[in-house]
């Protein structure tokens, strides 16, 4: 059998490749209307796809994965990136790429099938440590792909992004292959598909609200149609799910106190993750005539934010023995600190770029130990039945947060702007404000954690565990 190193090593390079799928497109999305020759409502779903895709995808392939085996599905799930990434980059028009995306954003479901597989194989004393390390490429994988993406756009043709994947996933494949063992457990029943209608549906209305609504106006009919109408679906979805002796998500499982408070407590931290996202690039690419911004290239720009990803990679061996020591609750209420600290930091200095470095430091370290408490303490009140659907609806959370802060920290800077060479450039009013916004979430999260509980039943101990 692999050493467990190996298997960490390689579920790990899984996460990298599922995070670097989503900065893919950051160098050129701005290009998207030239390269694909459409409009920017239209190439806009070049990302929007990937983002409704991975939405729906991630719980639904917790549950396959719980059912049919984890490393499975984590295959599956590789080699359709892989196609949609062939797809992709075969493709000169925006229908294929579309499709591409589509398609691209099934890799996201591999980090927490990655992290349940985690629990099922390694032992005991290793599995906290692991968990923070692939949680920490969440973070990694952004950082490095973003400076790589902008050099391979700016010296080479943008398709040869689409390459870089699918030889990625390709590598990703033969690994899991070679080097993960199948788990044994297995969850007994039938597959709920109404259920994952139901929820991809749901999902899909509320997704695209949040993430168009800046396009087609929040008070208009379809994005009301489409937000209302989800909610609608959901609620109906989850009364369905309650009465039916084979869910495809254990509500009453979600329910439970320490599962939900981690859940809530994951969107504001998503929402604070993206906010930054937003803000410290276009800050630090915006010309300096602007008056708001620093007027560094894409690629130096990068490498300022870069560094928050390398102190996520090194924290992990550091959240890892915290977690094991005082439980992971502690974790989650570090990293909202952090987070705190660096929205403060940045709305008291923001006039120099290593102000930007420092913010994005102590970003990383709150996510860092953020993210890496939320799939601990998600297994620590849930049956090892339930981890992959467990796991894959607190990333589900996650990406509510992030989605919405997309959405609305794009509209505080879309309506505080100033006209720049006959362009509308974000004002520093509005930067002040997506920060404040960007705080204020994470002491919701820092508030929503004080109040989980860190009790462990003991029917939910690890199998290693006496």
């Amino acid at each position: 059998m692999p050493s467990q190193g190996a298997i960490i090593a390689v579920l790990a390079t899984a996460g990298l490749c599922s995070s670097f799928m989503f900065t893919l497109m950051v160098p050129i999305q701005s290009k998207l209307p030239e390269l694909l020759d459409a409009s920017r409502e239209d190439t806009a779903w070049v990302v929007t796809s990937t983002l409704l895709a991975a939405a729906v995808i991630t719980p639904i392939s917790g549950r396959l994965g719980d059912m049919y085996g984890k490393r499975r599905i984590v295959l599956v799930l590789t080699a359709v990136m892989v196609v949609g990434s062939i797809i992709a980059a075969l493709s000169p028009g925006i229908i294929g790429v579309i499709v591409g995306r589509t398609l691209q954003g099934a890799i996201v479901g591999v980090v927490p099938l990655g992290i349940s597989i985690m629990r099922d194989v390694l032992h005991e004393d290793r599995v906290d440590s692991a968990i923070a390390f692939m949680s920490a490429t969440l973070g990694v994988g952004g950082a490095l792909g973003l400076p790589i993406s902008a050099l391979v756009t700016e010296r080479s043709d943008w398709h040869v992004l689409f390459w870089m994947a699918a030889g990625l996933g390709v590598v990703v494949f033969a690994l899991v292959i070679w080097i993960v063992p199948v788990s044994v457990l297995r969850t007994a029943g039938r597959f709920d598909y109404v259920g994952a209608v139901g929820l991809a549906i749901g999902l899909i209305g509320i997704l695209l609200a949040i993430s168009r609504g800046n396009e087609w106006g929040w008070g208009s009919p379809l994005i009301l149609g489409l937000g209302l109408g989800g909610l609608a679906v959901l609620l109906i979805w989850g009364w369905y799910e309650l009465r039916i002796a084979e869910p495809l998500l254990d509500l009453r499982v979600a329910a439970r106190p320490a599962v939900l408070l981690t859940n809530i407590a994951s969107i504001a931290m998503g929402f604070s993750l993206f906010a930054s996202n937003v803000v410290y690039p276009q800050l630090l690419e915006l010309p300096v005539a602007s008056g708001a911004g620093f007027g560094l290239s894409l690629l130096a720009a990068s490498l300022v934010v870069m560094p928050s990803g390398l102190v996520m990679m090194v924290l992990s061996p550091v959240a890892g023995r915290i977690a094991k020591r005082t439980g992971p609750k502690l974790l989650l209420l570090l990293g909202a600190i952090s987070l705190i600290a660096a929205y403060g930091f940045s709305l008291l200095f923001a006039s120099e770029v290593w102000h930007i470095l420092v913010a994005n430091i102590l970003i990383g370290a709150g996510i860092g130990f953020g993210y890496a408490s939320m799939p601990m303490l998600i297994m620590r009140s849930v049956p090892q039945s339930e981890t992959g659907a467990s796991n894959g609806l607190n990333a589900l959370f996650r990406s509510l947060g992030t989605s919405t802060a997309a959405a609305v920290i794009g509209a505080v800077l879309a309506s505080y702007t100033v006209e720049f060479e006959g362009m509308p450039v974000p004002t520093p009013q509005g930067f002040t404000l997506s920060l404040i916004l960007g705080g204020g979430a994470a002491i919701i999260a820092l508030v929503v954690a004080l109040f989980i509980p860190t009790q462990r039943s003991p029917a939910e101990k690890h199998p290693s565990m006496p």
